[in-house]
Formats: C-alpha cells, sequence, structure tokens
C-alpha cells in the first residue's frame, strides 16, 4: 500500500502546473500525510523528512516514541496552518485583483488547502450520478440531440450550476470525439448558452490536463488523482469532487463535480461528466465557530470551517466576523472581519481594529519591519476588577491598610482579654464576688463576646464566600450566647421577685442551663442550613465615587434572622423592666440590665446607620462601623458585668458582702445564683429550729389573745361582771399588740390609777 501510494504521488509530480504546485500532502488527510509524502520532496524536502521520520526509524521505547509522535503531530499542524495562510494569501490576491501573472500562466487557481465539505451539495452529485448512468445505457457517442438536453437541463435543474460538460473520449487514445458543454456567466439567470469554442477542449485532441475538473481516464481509471477531494468514509460516490478553485475566465469561485462514464457491452467509447457548482456565495469567516447550533452546522453554514480560528487578532481583542453586507459582494475575502478588545481591555485610540489592517500588521511583523501590530494594533488591561473600562481610571475602592490593621490589632487584644479574663475568673470562683454571681453563666458570656470580637477578623480582607460565613457565624452566634446567658440570669430574678407565694422560689444554674440549650440549639440550626443550602457570598458594590468592593450578601436569610434577634431583644427588654425595682447582691441585676438596654441600642442605632447616613460608605468606614458597634455592644457588656467585679477583688473587696444589699435585706430569692448572705460560719441548725418554733407558739399564743380582746370589748351581747378585766369599774385600760410598737396601744379605760394593776393581770 505505501508503494502505491508513492507511486501515484511519484506520477502526480510529473504533470502540469496543477501538480507542481500541489504537493502531496494537501490531497489526503492529515493523520496520512507522512506515509503518502515519500516522492514529493521538491521545495517542502526538509519539512518532508522530518514528517515521514516515525515511519521510517526503527521501533523505541515507549517514552521515545510518545515524545516523537507528539513532535510530529505539532509539525503536521505548522505545515497545515502554512498551507491555509497561503491559501489565504491567495484569496487575498483573487479580492484586491492582484493577480499579476497568475491567470497569464494558468486559467484557474485551485485552493488544495481548503477543501469544502461535498455533502452540502449532494442534490448535485445525485444528479450528476443519475446522468451518468442513463449515458452509460444510451451511449455518450450516440443520440447527441437527448445529451445535448441533458446538459442543458442540467444546468436548468439548479441557479447554483454554472457549466455542464458531456465528453465523448477514445478508449485508446483518450481523443476527445465529441463534446457538449452548456455555461452561464452567472448563477440564476434562467438561459444558459452552448459553447462552441472552447480552447480547452478540442475535437481530436486530449482535454488539457492542467484543468482542474478533468482527469486522464487512461492513467486514473477510477480518477483517484491530487485533484480531487477524498470522498466521505460512510459515502459512495461515482465521481469526484474537486477542491474550490478561481475561475479567471468566469471570475467565479468554482467547486466541480467528474464522473468517468466506463463504456457498456453495446458501446466501447468512454464518457467524462463534469458539472461546475458556483460557490461564490461562501464566506471566509476567520473567526471562531459560533456557539449557536444553526450556525456550527458545517452542512448548513455558509462559511467554509478550514478557515475558521485563523484570525490575526491579539489576545487582548476578540474576533468578531463581518458578513458581507450585499448580495453583490462577495465573501471570498481575507480580514473580513474586526478586532475588538475583550471585556476587562480597553484601547485609548480605537474601540476596534480593522482584520485587513490587522492582517498586514501581522505580516510586517512576521518579517520584522514594523511593531504597529504590538503597539496599537493591541489593547490594554483595565484596571484591576474592572469588567468593561474605557481607560486605565481605577474601578476598585482602595483599602486604608494601615487602619484596618490598627483597628484589627484592639480586636484581637480585646480577644485575648476576654479569654484572659475566663482564665482570671476562674482562678477566683470562690470569691463571693464571683461565686453569687454565677461563674458558669459568666464565663459563657465571656465566651461570647470574644466570638463576637473575631468579626472583625473575618471581615478584615477582602470578602469572600468563607469570610462572609464566618462573619455571620461571629456576629450572629456570638450574639446569642452572650445575650442569652445575661438574660438567663435576669430572668431568674424576675421570677423570684415577682412570686406571690410564701415558698422560696429557688432556680439553680442547671435549670437556667436547661433553658438556655434550646434558645442556641435553635441558633446552630439556623446557621448550618443557612451556611449548606445558600450561603452568603461576596458581592460588589459601589461606594459615592462610583468604586466597586466586596461586601457580604443580605437576603432575607439575614432578615428572617434580624426579625428573630429584635423579638429577642424585645423580651429581654420586657424581662429587664420588670426586675428594675429589685435588689440583688452588688447591684448586679441592674448592670446586667444596662448592659442588655446597651445591646438593643448599639445594634439597632448601628442599623439605622448602615442604611440611612451611610448607605454608599466605602469599605473602611464600613469597617469602622462594624469596629464601633462591636465596641460599644461588646466592650461595654464586658465593663458593665464584670468591671466591678473585678475592681472588687483589686481592692482586696471580693469577699465581703455588699452593706447596701446586707441593709435593705436581699435573701437568697434575690441572688442572681440563688446564694443570699451567707454568714462566715455555718449555723447550728437544730438550735436555729428550735428558736423558730419557739417564736411561732409565742406568736401564736399573742394572735389568740387579740382575738379574745377584740370579741368582748364593747360588745352588748356579753355583759362583763364586775371586778372582772372587762368591766366598767375599772379604769382605763391600755391594750398593746404583741406585733407593734407602743404608739399603737388601744385605750380601753380612762382610769389611770390601775394601769400597772390590770397590766399585771393581763400578764
Amino acid at each position: 500500500m505505501k508503494r502505491n501510494t508513492q507511486e501515484k504521488c511519484g506520477r502526480s509530480n510529473t504533470k502540469e502546473q496543477y501538480s507542481r504546485h500541489t504537493p502531496c500532502s494537501s490531497r489526503y488527510p492529515a493523520g496520512i500525510i507522512q506515509i503518502r509524502c515519500g516522492h514529493e520532496m521538491g521545495r517542502w524536502s526538509g519539512l518532508m523528512v522530518l514528517l515521514c521520520l516515525p515511519f521510517v526509524a526503527p521501533q523505541r521505547a515507549p517514552g521515545h516514541h510518545t515524545a516523537t509522535a507528539t513532535t510530529t503531530a505539532f509539525i503536521t499542524n505548522v505545515y497545515i496552518n502554512d498551507k491555509v495562510e497561503q491559501a489565504l494569501q491567495q484569496i487575498q490576491d483573487v479580492a484586491s485583483g492582484n493577480m499579476g501573472a497568475l491567470c497569464v500562466t494558468s486559467s484557474f487557481q485551485p485552493l488544495t488547502a481548503a477543501p469544502l465539505d461535498p455533502r452540502r451539495f449532494d442534490s448535485t452529485r445525485q444528479k450528476a450520478d443519475l446522468v451518468a448512468t442513463l449515458l452509460q445505457d444510451v451511449g455518450v457517442a450516440h443520440h447527441n440531440g437527448l445529451v445535448d438536453a441533458i446538459g442543458k437541463g442540467l444546468l436548468l435543474s439548479e441557479q447554483r450550476l454554472l457549466t455542464s460538460r458531456v465528453l465523448a473520449l477514445n478508449s485508446s487514445s483518450g481523443q476527445v470525439l465529441s463534446r457538449i458543454v452548456w455555461r452561464r456567466n452567472a448563477p440564476g439567470l434562467l438561459e444558459p448558452h452552448r459553447v462552441t469554442d472552447d480552447d480547452e477542449l478540442r475535437v481530436g485532441e486530449r482535454p488539457d490536463a492542467s484543468t482542474p475538473w478533468f482527469e486522464d481516464v487512461h492513467f486514473s481509471p477510477t480518477l483517484h488523482s491530487p485533484k480531487f477531494i477524498p470522498s466521505p468514509p460512510d459515502a459512495a460516490y461515482k465521481g469526484w469532487w474537486t477542491f474550490p478553485y478561481y475561475s479567471c475566465q468566469l471570475r467565479r469561485w468554482i467547486i466541480s463535480y467528474s464522473v468517468v462514464i466506463l463504456p457498456s457491452a453495446k458501446h466501447e467509447t468512454k464518457g467524462f461528466l463534469s458539472m461546475d457548482v458556483d460557490v461564490s456565495s461562501l464566506e471566509i469567516n476567520q473567526c471562531e465557530k459560533e456557539t449557536d447550533s444553526r450556525i456550527n452546522d458545517h452542512l448548513s453554514s455558509n462559511q467554509i470551517r478550514v478557515f475558521h480560528r485563523t484570525h490575526k487578532c491579539h489576545s487582548s481583542t476578540q474576533c468578531i466576523y463581518r458578513p458581507p453586507s450585499g448580495p453583490a459582494l462577495s465573501g471570498w475575502i481575507r480580514g473580513g472581519y474586526i478586532c475588538r478588545c475583550r471585556q476587562g481591555y480597553y484601547s485609548a485610540t480605537h474601540h476596534d481594529f480593522n482584520g485587513s489592517l490587522v492582517e498586514a500588521a501581522w505580516q510586517e511583523k512576521l518579517r520584522n519591519l514594523s511593531t504597529v501590530y504590538e503597539d496599537v494594533l493591541k489593547c490594554r488591561h483595565c484596571a484591576p476588577g474592572c469588567i468593561t473600562c474605557s481607560g486605565p481610571s481605577p474601578c476598585l475602592a482602595s483599602y486604608n491598610w494601615p487602619f484596618r490593621i490598627t483597628l484589627l490589632c484592639i480586636s484581637v487584644s480585646c480577644v485575648l482579654f476576654t479569654l484572659g479574663l475566663i482564665v482570671y475568673m476562674y482562678q477566683h470562683r470562690r470569691i463571693k464576688v464571683f461565686k453569687v454571681a454565677s461563674p458558669i453563666f459568666l464565663a459563657i458570656t465571656l465566651l461570647g463576646c470574644a466570638i463576637m470580637y473575631l468579626e472583625m477578623a473575618a471581615i478584615f480582607p477582602v470578602l469572600d464566600l468563607y469570610s462572609c460565613i464566618v462573619t455571620k457565624w461571629c456576629r450572629h452566634l456570638g450574639f446569642c450566647i452572650t445575650y442569652t446567658a445575661l438574660l438567663m440570669k435576669t430572668w431568674r430574678v424576675s421570677l423570684t421577685y415577682r412570686v406571690k407565694s410564701a415558698h422560696k422560689v429557688k432556680l439553680t444554674d442547671k435549670q437556667l442551663l436547661q433553658w438556655m440549650f434550646p434558645i442556641l440549639l435553635v441558633m446552630l440550626i439556623y446557621l448550618s442550613t443557612w451556611t449548606i443550602s445558600a450561603p452568603p457570598y461576596a458581592q460588589q458594590i459601589k461606594d459615592g465615587g462610583g468604586l466597586l468592593f466586596k461586601q457580604c450578601l443580605f437576603n432575607w436569610w439575614d432578615h428572617s434572622l434580624a426579625i428573630g434577634e429584635v423579638l429577642f431583644l424585645a423580651w429581654g427588654i420586657r424581662v429587664c423592666y420588670n426586675v428594675r425595682n429589685a435588689e440583688s447582691l452588688y447591684n448586679e441585676a441592674r448592670l446586667i440590665t444596662f448592659a442588655i438596654y446597651n445591646i438593643a441600642v448599639v445594634n439597632i442605632a448601628m442599623v439605622a446607620f448602615h442604611l440611612f447616613l451611610f448607605p454608599h460608605a466605602g469599605p473602611d468606614i464600613k469597617y469602622l462601623l462594624g469596629f464601633i458597634r462591636t465596641q460599644l455592644s461588646t466592650s461595654v457588656t464586658v465593663a458593665l458585668v464584670f468591671g466591678p467585679k473585678v475592681l472588687r477583688v483589686l481592692r482586696g473587696q471580693g469577699d465581703q458582702w455588699d452593706n447596701r444589699a446586707r441593709a435593705r435585706g436581699v435573701t437568697a430569692s434575690f441572688s442572681l445564683n440563688g446564694i443570699g448572705l451567707v454568714p462566715d460560719e455555718a449555723p447550728d441548725l437544730y438550735q436555729e429550729n428550735e428558736e423558730l418554733k419557739e417564736e411561732i407558739q409565742k406568736l401564736a399564743g399573742q394572735i389568740e389573745f387579740m382575738k379574745i380582746v377584740q370579741m368582748e370589748v364593747n360588745n352588748r351581747h356579753l355583759k362583763p361582771k364586775q371586778g372582772s378585766y372587762f368591766s366598767s369599774a375599772n379604769t382605763s385600760i391600755v391594750l398593746q399588740s404583741p406585733v407593734c410598737r407602743p404608739s399603737g396601744s388601744l385605750i380601753i379605760g380612762k382610769s389611770a390609777t390601775t394601769k400597772d394593776e390590770d397590766t399585771d393581770e393581763r400578764v
């Protein structure tokens, strides 16, 4: 097979002008170029040796073979691209009329590097195959009237046909016995004319072998010639399609279909049928393929796909195809596009560049004649962050990094101070000022404050998806932990302060933790669902100057959570209002109330600042507002709740009871952890119980006595006896309530002389 291919290539070297200017490699697909280029060295000898080298070299290791195959594929692509560039140059010469001596030396200019897909002309081919079969049966040299009518009918059947030829050839010599040629000068004209004088076809002579549509059947019975395009592997054609070529006589781009009419048993004369199809309406699109599926279909498209991606636009520009503006203009032109700046690039001189100028500048660049291509015909990068721009002006807002670093350092210091305060409180947890305030809730409060401080670290860099997620978690989870811990302590005071029963209500830390856990669980579930289903990403917004910067997206997840937090704050404010007059150890309930009020006011005020006062603030202003909100809500809370306690410990008064609370009789019921004024020494419970019993019995006797007195005094139904305790003969009697002061004495009589005696008798 290789030898036969080489013989065909070698034989093509002996032919006329067409074969001399058509390298063998351009007649076959790229996959078999290396096999079929054995003898066609000529002007491409050095390159062909490299292409054929992998097929004659000895077998090597797999690694060497892969490297050699890759190199061969690269060289093959370079060779094919060079052929396409030659075809584009030829098209440019034809379009500009710069033919020179081309049409003088040859009437046809084939484009062997630009094969068309013949399946777009299947209707024409089928008609030609049918006519060839008919002429084979009736004979080419006979029935001239029928052959003449068939030739004319072919042209009339399709408007894009320009010429139809039917030749009768001598089987041995290949000379023309008869010819019938019908032609029309332009497609669409209904009346073709018969050609009587044709220099290419003369009776008694062999046809000109330089014509692109003819191949001598004596040398190639099947017309397997480099003039023709290989047929598709999934189709069986009776004839062959030529490469597109330019006809200097008709001044049209043409593709021809040729069929050999073999002699039958009745007729020994060979025949040859050829039809020329006008392809001048096709277009040279050097840009990338269109994304539209209808345009992407190479069968229905009006573009030659081999020229796709052959534009010379700079990488900073994109190629935009410009189709012909009218049907009279041919699409066979080079540089029929414009180079427009890509998104993110700009040109200070032109909005776009003409493709013809770009092609010329590219050629000058290859020849090192000028630097116009690199200096003028390319676009420059926009400023960072600009999607589109018209100049070098910035699009992104600048960040004052020293200012942001300063605020971040302060926030990190607050985090470290808060964590250190947790350790300090744990070390002094047995001191009364911490012990009566529930150390576990104090630690939870400090932990929530530390998490809220970390929000400043999350929004410090240029925001992205992950920093926005961390921001939402730090802000809302820290608020929930801190606020819930403070509210639980206040809620305990509220319950004990409002109780109306004689029984003491005592709520332990464990019970409050059980109430606190569901609140935190709801927040964790909400934040987790938010992160998994619709994580907040960073969107670009504009500041007052129109500069872009990134801010975390606010959507209905934020709004729903904000509504819930506002309701939570409202409930906390109501609880604080209920305990406004309650007394507690070290005045802690009031300080926590102030902290809750402060959190509510600061958060609502900062939201108003963001929405109304600074709606178009830049990134640094927003960072400053976040810092102020964190400090006013978190640092003030730490100062109110923990400042007095730490100050008492530093003064050495941590184990001393609050004198004001002791004077006002603050009991265990009003302590924030249920611990009241505990004496320094443990009391004797038995002795205390005995004393309480005696006191109760004494009070019961006094109450019974008062009942009797109230029943007999001034009771007209009871007549007192003479000389009795309640008789009128007695002088005034002064009765004193056992539970009242002397000023509350009741005067029964007016006699003062028997006061002491009556008193002794009562006792």
